[in-house]
């Protein structure tokens, strides 16, 4: 039985890259059924709905989805699609490969995320024309949620290469009660699984990981956290167009690059596809081809090494020559 991905590539270079995923999936799972969604700025300039219900549904009731970017519509695109496929977690590792010029090449962390709450949840009001206000949301079932699945997640990658436990990265010395929560209970999921579980205040962990990356595994933290320190650690590792990220849910998973739009480079064909490549590996592996998901990951290493490579790594080669690369090499 073919599983059913659902392909929505969204704005700017998304309908440059996701194309270049898909040619490695069909390469490797040529059972796959892909159905094409719309989202994006366009989208919503045609029709008035950055999301439309149809591709709300599609997402819902595919096995897993793959999403390119969307540009100014990307809150009305992004936090709906994570709803639809019921995400608690974002997944998002940072890697330096051999052949790229990293800051860091000794890098090799990731970041599970809160994906539901936080500041994020969307609770802002404009009170008068002089104040606004946020209400930051956290729950103990979500922080719990996240918690278990890190403990999961760090179970089955043990080994030399990697640290057992994780590491809680808060602000819960001044968000008491928000941050202390959630904090407080990832430690006590942790205890009752037997996993280590140390703790950064986020802005120290700001200063740490350019310093020694190899001080931290996996990081937990919650969702602007998780969002802005693995931008952070992009840094190290080459840059967002190299990193994937997943957004898993209960029973369905969302898969996406995060570099965004890149509307300065849109539509030339210079695109870099990795972070696209790689969130198409995480899809492999998540549906349980893992096999295919290592031969995918190793050939983007392997072209990674030995070229061809994309202007923001410092080649001049076009997205098309990369992906045809990386396809014959799986």
């Amino acid at each position: 039985m073919s599983e059913r991905i659902a392909v929505i590539e969204g704005d700017g270079i998304g309908q440059e890259v996701v194309p270049a995923a898909i040619e490695v999936l069909e390469a490797v799972a040529p059972s796959f059924e892909f159905v094409a969604g719309d989202a994006g700025d366009a989208v919503k300039a045609a029709t008035g709905e950055a999301l439309p219900a149809e591709t709300y549904e599609l997402a819902a009731d595919a096995d897993a989805t793959l999403f390119g970017a969307a540009g100014e519509t990307a809150a009305e695109v992004i936090l709906p699609l994570r709803d639809a496929v019921d995400s608690f977690v974002n997944v998002r590792p940072a890697k330096a490969y051999p052949g790229v010029d990293a800051l860091r090449p000794e890098t090799d962390v990731v970041f599970l995320r809160e994906n539901t709450e936080g500041v994020y949840a969307g609770h802002e009001t404009r009170l008068s024309d002089d104040l606004s206000t946020l209400t930051r949301v956290v729950t103990g079932s979500a922080s719990r949620e996240l918690a278990e699945y890190a403990c999961e997640f760090v179970a089955e990658r043990r080994g030399p290469a990697h640290r057992d436990g994780f590491t809680v990265v808060h602000k819960a010395n001044v968000m008491r009660e928000t941050d202390g929560r959630f904090k407080r209970t990832v430690h006590a999921v942790a205890d009752d699984h037997g996993v280590d579980a140390d703790e950064e205040l986020m802005d120290a962990f700001a200063t740490k990981l350019p310093l020694d990356p190899t001080q931290y595994g996996v990081v937990v933290c919650p969702n602007l956290a998780g969002d802005v320190l693995s931008d952070l650690a992009a840094g190290l590792v080459g840059g967002l167009g190299l990193l994937p990220s997943a957004n898993v849910g209960h029973d369905n998973a969302l898969f996406e690059p995060v570099h965004g739009t890149a509307p300065d480079i849109a539509g030339e064909g210079v695109a870099n596809p990795t972070a696209a490549v790689l969130s198409a590996a995480m899809l492999l592996e998540y549906l349980g081809h893992a096999a295919a998901g290592e031969r995918v990951r190793s050939a983007v290493e392997t072209v990674l090494s030995d070229g061809p490579r994309t202007g923001d790594l410092g080649g001049d080669a076009t997205t098309a020559a990369v992906t045809a690369a990386i396809v014959d090499r799986v």
